[in-house]
């Protein structure tokens, strides 16, 4: 497979600092090298700003970049996939994959549904799906090449359990698709496999994958600060993945904020590797 990783370092507009580090140690860890020992072309490029930076300022001026280039590398038969610190890359991902036929398979401990009138830290992060499916920051998004809100019934929501009490109403109120660990360990993956079809009927052609690394159990992995107990294992979120690709393709993929002060056993780096070679 032919795959250009994008290198995106960046936690609230901090370069290299905290879940800015994770695309940097999943790098230097050897996934490149892991991935053209397995007979993969891969292609590394790095995503970096100049000048005084403001957390939303430099989200912003990261999905414009990510837009282009994403859609450079579709064009090209490349697979992208985004080394993120933060879950915001999604816009400009999307954006340069098109959102209209594209389903979204969204892996998080949270939401990412808060709007900056639900939101009780501020924190533009846990915007990013809102801000995906154009309820804020719109006169921003318009501003990054390609993209068109997403539609909520093209989303599935795995894994989320840590949300907050404004962010939740808007989730229950929305057209988004939610399945928690517990629903894969009672219902296995039955609940994927009729979104998948049903997500194929609606005219889903391709999906992104974006994948918070603190989907998973901390007694798993412990990816960040922000990890909550309740996650998926390893296995369950290798299995959703291969499950909703069986008669989809993949566009593009995210890994993100995984900061490796977290990972004290250095696991992340292997099942990063897991996923992708899934794929």
């Amino acid at each position: 497979m032919k795959l250009t990783i994008f290198q995106v370092p960046y936690d609230s507009g901090h370069h290299a600092e905290r879940m800015g580090r994770g695309p940097l140690h999943l790098v230097d860890g050897g996934l490149a090298r892991r991935l053209r020992d397995g007979g993969h072309d891969v292609e590394l490029t790095s995503i970096v700003l100049d000048g005084f930076l403001t957390e939303v300022g430099s989200a912003v001026a990261i999905q414009r970049r990510l837009a282009l280039a994403v859609a450079d590398a579709r064009r090209a038969g490349r697979l992208p996939v985004v080394l993120s610190g933060n879950c915001n890359t999604a816009v400009g991902t999307l954006a340069g994959v098109g959102t209209a036929t594209t389903g979204v398979v969204w892996f998080d401990a949270h939401g990412d549904f808060n709007t900056p009138e639900t939101s009780p830290t501020g924190f533009f992060d846990g915007m990013a799906l809102a801000v995906a499916c154009g309820h804020c920051w719109r006169v921003a998004t318009a501003t990054v090449p390609g993209f068109a809100p997403l539609p909520e019934r093209n989303v599935l929501m795995v894994g989320v359990r840590d949300l907050d009490p404004l962010e939740e109403k808007r989730l229950a109120a929305s057209d988004v698709a939610r399945l928690a660990a517990a629903d894969l360990r009672r219902d296995g993956m039955e609940p994927v496999e009729s979104w998948r079809l049903s997500a194929r009927v609606a005219g889903i052609e391709r999906l992104y994958l974006h994948v918070d690394l603190d989907v998973l159990d901390p007694s798993q992995v412990r990816a960040n600060p922000y990890a909550a107990a309740g996650g998926l294992t390893v296995d369950e979120l290798l299995g959703v993945a291969a499950t909703v690709l069986k008669e989809l393709d993949v566009a593009a993929v995210a890994i993100t904020s995984y900061d490796p002060a977290c990972d004290r056993e250095d696991r992340v780096p292997e099942v990063t590797a897991r996923l992708i070679e899934s794929l």
